[in-house]
């Protein structure tokens, strides 16, 4: 099954209207609680010039994008871990998703606001509680069992101890994600597929005035992004899905006028896909450019089961170029020439842009 981000908030933070642009879809987005329920799923393409620039130099009139899948999610309400506002549902479809992309509502206009009033960081820690509640009733079961077989094998007395630490922390509120990413802590979080462990990126969902200057609001959840060493971005939701009802000159045209100097959904996107854990390396041939999404760390092999089990399986070697020395050089035989065409084995680790063909023998 394809790696997915949720896109997780409280109600009515602008979720649905952001999901709706990054997938040119027509999934309910209204200024009233609940109104997404079940989770709508969408694959959103990777922005990639690359590809582009390959195709001009093999002469391919075919180019396919790596993918992201997208799954709006319910927004999650105060007691969610209680069964609130159908929360144990809507954490259930937390639980499937591989990261979290966090909407923050930073904005005034555009309908009640859940709690009140405007408060993002406030919003964050809520959903950052009812998550971590949720977790503590997985983590106790596996404390218990935990417990049961450090009585018969003393030498796991420090996983119970770091188990013991984790249930203090979400306790407090504080999620697994924040532990040190080598820690014991973590490691156990991520066994018990804990929701509060899952990468996360904050987005500031702002208004069309702050697009270029984002204000206070925006900022509190930067700056909430740096004390726990994590991510965020400011997107305009309301603009961006404006923006993908024009063509590209109109769009283009919009952005000049009102000073965005880049899509905020590629880099909703592009951050989405790094939360992911995944990187890209690229086939060029006269039928196809394309773009193929491997696991950071994954041997030649593995990537070469990503365009067919066969080529995997009969795998020899890799013919490989770095896309900067392909962009420069413009032909494989002048890449040839200068030494840049590398042939490489089953333990080569892949790399990011690595312009590939397979050889292999079934």
């Amino acid at each position: 099954m394809a790696l997915s981000c949720g896109i997780v908030g409280l109600p009515n933070v602008g979720k649905s209207t952001i999901f709706n642009a990054l997938t040119r879809s027509t999934a309910l987005a209204a200024n009233y609680a609940y109104a997404t329920i079940e989770p709508n799923v969408g694959e959103v393409q990777l922005p990639d010039f690359r590809l582009r620039v390959l195709a001009e130099i093999v002469h391919s009139t075919k180019i396919v994008h790596a993918t992201t899948r997208f799954v709006d999610i319910a927004g999650l309400p105060q007691g969610a871990s209680t069964g609130a506002g159908l929360g144990n549902a809507f954490l259930s479809h937390i639980r499937e998703s591989d990261a979290l992309a966090m909407v923050l509502r930073c904005y005034e206009d555009g309908g009640e606001h859940a709690e009140g009033g405007l408060d993002p960081v406030r919003d964050a820690e809520i959903v950052d509680i009812e998550m971590a509640l949720a977790d503590l009733a997985s983590l106790s079961k596996r404390i218990e069992r935990l417990g049961r077989e450090a009585r018969v094998n003393p030498k796991l007395a420090p996983r119970v101890e770091a188990a013991d630490r984790l249930r203090a922390a979400l306790e407090s509120g504080r999620p697994a994600r924040r532990f040190a990413a080598e820690s014991e802590e973590l490691a156990l979080a991520r066994e018990a597929f804990l929701l509060t462990a899952k990468p996360l990126l904050y987005v500031a969902n702002i208004d069309e005035a702050q697009i270029g200057a984002p204000g206070p609001s925006a900022q509190a959840v930067f700056a909430l992004a740096q004390r726990e060493e994590s991510r965020a971005i400011a997107i305009c939701g309301k603009v961006e899905a404006e923006l993908v009802g024009l063509s590209e000159d109109d769009a283009a045209t919009f952005r000049t006028e009102l000073g965005i100097d880049s899509s905020g959904l590629d880099l909703l996107v592009l951050n989405a896909y790094d939360l992911l854990g995944l990187m890209t390396f690229l086939t060029a041939g006269e039928k196809e450019v394309r773009a193929w999404p491997v696991a950071r760390g994954a041997k030649a092999p593995q990537a070469a089961g990503k365009i067919h089990s066969d080529i995997e399986r009969g795998f020899i070697r890799a013919e490989i170029v770095a896309y900067d020395d392909y962009a420069r050089l413009r032909s494989m035989e002048a890449l040839k020439a200068a030494g840049l065409v590398r042939l490489e084995g089953k333990d080569y680790v892949m790399r990011e842009g690595d312009v590939v063909n397979f050889r292999f023998n079934v």
